[in-house]
């Protein structure tokens, strides 16, 4: 999809503010995940719940017209914003801070492999101690932390979920580091910083949000300094994925309903973006294609096999269908009784399909949460 035929929300940050303050209350500084679950404003969740699935109910993938698909790519930020106001608490209680996928070598936690890979793109970008660098997509910050403990960088998260903002900027009040963060509220089609502003750019699985990965990468380069680099862990369909196949579209639509996403695309479609918006291109590679023996997706398939601490094995735990089932129970008779926002459940049964579409989609070769790509804005644009 070409970038100049993408319409662009209008963006209202007062509105935005206003309804997390109704939604979140002071959550965002008092607790996270499930008590947060169930701290909503729940005339607001409501909002947040119809906003959200309004793009999909009723529109499986059998059913959904081009015009369902052009509406939920039009309204890109409203559903991006209201998708992460319902499933932030989700993440966070079951995954952690960093709201992202990793390969796994043996004998590695959970949480040490998804720093390893936070690791390894500053590694791959060359970060060095001093720099600025915009982190696009931030969520609650724990990329950003870890890019900070580990190159010594500055960073600006760009974000906009302003529950999630607040957050990052609480957590890097915790770690100690505020000196060194600033979360800023913003539409990455739309960014509001200076031509020219940063050393570097990364985005670990969120571009995939933008209605056009050559609009988002056009804004990246534009901010990005001359000589700058970028560094994406991106989220597409490999080119086996064919969209006239009813069980590849079938997958395809579970990952996007379940991950907030308008429409996925292949790689094909991610290299042409990329060089379309000026970057050279020096690296790239699907990592999921690395023949690792543990599968990055064991986590989300609930194989406890792989677990290599008890602190694993609780993450994991609550992955299996089994966890996950309990769980959902859980939810759904505080919602009777009233305890838990109406809707909490939905979202959480629309995350599990979504988890089961992601491991399907990889176990048939038609998906990947990280294609590395590392591109260089050239001297003289």
């Amino acid at each position: 999809m070409a970038v100049n035929r993408v319409q662009l929300e209008r963006e209202d940050h007062e509105r935005d503010a206003a309804f997390k303050k109704a939604m979140h209350g002071k959550t965002a500084e008092e607790v996270a995940g499930f008590m947060a679950m169930m701290k909503k404003d729940k005339d607001a969740q409501k909002i947040a719940v119809d906003e959200y699935f309004k793009f999909w109910d009723g529109k499986g993938a059998g059913a959904e017209t081009e015009k369902d698909m052009k509406d939920r790519v039009e309204s890109y930020a409203t559903l991006t914003r209201h998708y992460y106001n319902l499933a932030t608490d989700l993440y966070e209680n079951g995954w952690g801070q960093s709201f992202h996928f990793c390969r796994f070598y043996k004998g590695e936690g959970f949480h040490q492999a998804i720093a390893r890979h936070e690791h390894y793109l500053a590694h791959m970008m060359g970060l060095k101690a001093g720099m600025t660098v915009l982190d696009v997509g931030c969520g609650v910050g724990g990329p950003a932390r870890e890019m900070t403990q580990f190159a010594d960088v500055n960073i600006v998260g760009l974000n906009n979920n302003d529950y999630q903002i607040e957050r990052a900027t609480n957590y890097a009040k915790l770690a100690g580091i505020s000196d060194k963060h600033k979360f800023v509220k913003g539409d990455f089609m739309q960014m509001s910083f200076e031509a020219n502003s940063f050393d570097a750019v990364y985005a670990i699985e969120a571009t995939v949000h933008a209605p056009s990965l050559e609009g988002v990468y056009s804004e990246i380069f534009r901010v990005l300094k001359p000589g700058g680099v970028f560094g994406v862990y991106e989220w597409l369909m490999t080119d086996e994925y064919d969209a006239s196949n009813p069980e590849h579209r079938e997958i395809c639509h579970g990952i996007e309903v379940g991950d907030g996403i308008s429409q996925m695309v292949k790689i094909s479609e991610g290299l042409r973006a990329i060089k379309a918006a000026g970057f050279e291109l020096e690296f790239h590679e699907d990592l999921a294609q690395r023949g690792d023996e543990i599968p990055w997706w064991y986590p989300l398939a609930g194989e406890m096999k792989y677990c290599r601490s008890l602190s694993d094995l609780f993450t994991v735990l609550r992955m299996t269908k089994i966890g996950r089932g309990a769980v959902h129970k859980l939810v759904g008779a505080l919602e009777m009784v009233g305890i838990a926002p109406q809707g909490t459940q939905k979202t959480a049964d629309t995350l599990a399909v979504a988890a089961d579409c992601l491991v399907a989609g990889a176990k048939k070769n038609l998906f990947t949460p990280m294609y590395m790509m590392i591109a260089r804005k050239p001297l003289n644009a």
